[in-house]
């Protein structure tokens, strides 16, 4: 059923030139119902292409005065950004709870980091792009901004991982369109309506609907100067072939991963159960860093599962704004059965189904439940295709019994992902021989693969990314440098080469 406190978003309009514009007699529409009750209607947004137009022509016009208005102004704007996400947190978690299906506690989490992100990009984040002057040399290292920068955003966290772009983006003097997933694109509304509260100058921050045609638009876009997408790898593909006449465009991607956790004979049996039950089955196993592939070595490979086993079973599986949920839905039913159609081919292929999660239906609600799954491979080399090496998005491990280390690093980066991986060791050195070749942007150690700091980069190598981190280094791409060298002092000599001004 629909939520008492929180009405339905009929058309809000998309947001450009600082004016929440109407979508009537749309090009789309996007009637979004809720991944966890099919009967809740949560929102319906009108698509009109030529708004991606509108919002680029806006944004540019409005970056020459942005840009002036100087730091210490673009601040003070970010930080009444920071107070309306705080007012208006629990509505935008209930958007994203209704809209991803994430349980309300994950999505409070994703609401608060909205605000969590402003102290830290304003803070240590800002450093790491200050202007400063050498020290022996006349010449200093500038931080300049690009212009209007395009972010295209994903469905599962479709708040905290724009934003995570969209804050250093304005602080470094750049201008934004940003287009959400269309498979959730409410939370969005409540971001545009706290820069309009915020007071932002028309143009700075601009917000379109729509569906591929506007992301092909809008990276394709000829007056815009950078995009920061997260999503697919096949999109992020796209992006790459779309812009490849463009050397000089900015190109940021955070794509997907195939993260792996390794667990090593001497680890603490229990925590790693519970940082793995976490890493896999946390918002539905739908987060980029899930872990979907345990490579555990022999002697603590039975106490292991067994614990993991009671984990997955214990998860409580439900309506995402029911007290006491851990795991809502996944997206959608395509990606339902997707996963189930890729666990189906697994257990062909010999693995053993030691929690055969499937289908689930919750009393009172039609929806795209899936319980936890966890699969043995038949041996630590098995290969299942579209099931074993690419992202699955889904709460599914594949359990892979490995000899030593040595097997479960090899078998680790054996995918064309390096977005996260976590080891399980008491041992630093073994853990420093890990990280030493591992091929991922993320590493943890005795930690979830599904946690992150915003005090760190975050980012992929390999098919997960492009050597853009976001998290604290974000600001590093959303400016280029300019490298300044400034006049000699007066007593410097005049300056001569061989055979021209050769009397200095």
């Amino acid at each position: 059923m629909a939520s008492p406190t929180l009405p339905t978003l009929e058309r809000p309009g998309d947001f450009i030139d600082g004016a929440f514009v109407p979508t009537d007699a749309p090009d789309e529409e996007l009637r979004i119902l809720s991944p966890g009750d099919q009967a809740d209607l949560v929102s319906v947004h009108g698509v009109k292409h030529a708004h991606v137009d509108a919002a680029v022509a806006a944004a540019r016009k409005a970056f020459p005065a942005w840009r002036r208005l100087g730091e210490a102004k673009r601040r003070e704007l970010l930080r009444a950004y920071q107070e309306r996400v705080r007012h208006h947190r629990d509505a935008i978690a209930e958007t994203i709870s209704r809209e991803v299906g994430k349980p309300l506690w994950d999505a409070t989490g994703e609401a608060n980091a909205l605000a969590g992100k402003v102290d830290l990009m304003l803070g240590e984040g800002a450093e790491w792009t200050r202007d400063r002057r050498l020290e022996d040399l006349p010449g200093e290292i500038r931080y300049r901004p690009h212009g209007v920068l395009a972010v295209i955003g994903p469905f599962n966290f479709p708040a905290h991982l724009p934003n995570g772009q969209i804050v250093p983006a304005l602080l470094l003097g750049n201008t934004v369109v940003f287009k959400p997933s269309e498979k959730t694109p409410s939370a969005a509304v409540w971001m545009a309506r706290c820069f309009e509260e915020a007071g932002f100058p028309p143009g700075v921050v601009n917000v379109v609907q729509g569906a591929a045609a506007s992301a092909k638009s809008l990276a394709d876009h000829d007056d815009v100067d950078g995009i920061l997408f997260t999503g697919s790898v096949a999109v992020g593909q796209k992006i790459v072939a779309a812009n490849a006449h463009r050397p000089g465009r900015l190109v940021a991607l955070e794509l997907g991963g195939k993260n792996a956790t390794i667990v090593l004979d001497d680890a603490d049996v229990e925590r790693a159960a519970r940082q793995i039950a976490f890493a896999a089955f946390a918002s539905g196993g739908q987060r980029c860093t899930a872990t979907s592939r345990l490579f555990v070595t022999p002697k603590i490979a039975e106490p292991l599962i067994a614990r993991l086993s009671e984990a997955a079973k214990a998860a409580k599986v439900g309506y995402p704004l029911d007290e006491g949920v851990f795991m809502g839905p996944l997206i959608s039913d395509e990606a339902r059965q997707a996963l189930l159609q890729a666990q189906g081919r697994a257990r062909e292929a010999g693995f053993e189904a030691i929690v055969d999660g499937g289908a689930l239906e919750v009393p009172g609600h039609e929806g795209w439940y899936v319980r936890p799954s966890l699969h043995r491979a038949p041996e630590a080399t098995a290969r299942v295709p579209g099931y074993t090496h690419e992202e699955l998005f889904g709460p599914d491990v594949a359990i892979y019994v490995v000899d030593d280390l040595d097997q479960a690093v090899t078998l680790a980066n054996d995918t064309a992902y390096g977005l996260a991986c976590a080891v399980f060791t008491q041992d630093a050195a073994a853990f420093e021989a890990a990280a030493d070749r591992l091929r991922v942007g993320v590493l943890h150690w005795n930690q979830s693969s599904a946690g992150a700091s915003g005090h760190l980069p975050f980012g992929g190598v390999k098919d997960s990314g492009n050597h853009r981190p976001a998290g604290i280094t974000a600001g590093t791409f959303c400016s280029w440098m300019q490298a300044v060298r400034l006049t000699p002092p007066e007593d410097a000599p005049l300056p001569g080469w061989p055979g021209l001004f050769d009397d200095a």
